[in-house]
């Protein structure tokens, strides 16, 4: 299953850029980027066997292993493609909210867009990781 990050604004050259791309290549499955203005821009295609996931502030804050667990069903569903977006400073509106298959936090507080780009990533190795039995994640 393809881990597809659909992100509005460009990371550039910077810390967050590096600890995003120390992440992906971590990860066994295969993985794609797509960077998106602020506004306007052409979204990717949807197919039938893709699963759209918002990173909202309304969103389920997951553990780790509610999250990898998630992306195990659709994997063994046989789900081609998980697309997680992380919108831009106003984040998405209800329309968008309603067409999502899921809707995640990384808690109440408000990240900035690349530092949310950076703890996708981690949680997507560390999600592989707990699949792959690997030992990355320590749960205490």
């Amino acid at each position: 299953m393809l881990l597809h990050i659909v992100a509005r604004g460009r990371i550039g050259r910077s810390p967050e850029a590096e600890l995003v791309d120390r992440y992906l290549k971590r990860i066994a499955w295969p993985t794609k980027v797509s960077e998106l203005p602020d506004t306007g821009g052409r979204i990717p295609p949807v197919s039938d066997q893709t699963r759209r996931i918002l990173l909202d502030e309304k969103g389920d804050v997951l553990s780790s292993m509610a999250f990898a667990r998630v992306l195990e069903r659709w994997r063994d569903d046989g789900v081609r493609e998980a697309r997680f977006m992380i919108g831009a400073a106003d984040g998405f509106d209800d329309a968008a909210r309603d067409e999502a298959d899921l809707l995640v936090s990384f808690g109440r507080a408000t990240w900035p867009h690349l530092l949310a780009r950076a703890m996708l990533a981690e949680q997507l190795f560390r999600a592989t990781s707990i699949l792959a039995n690997h030992p990355y994640h320590r749960e205490g």
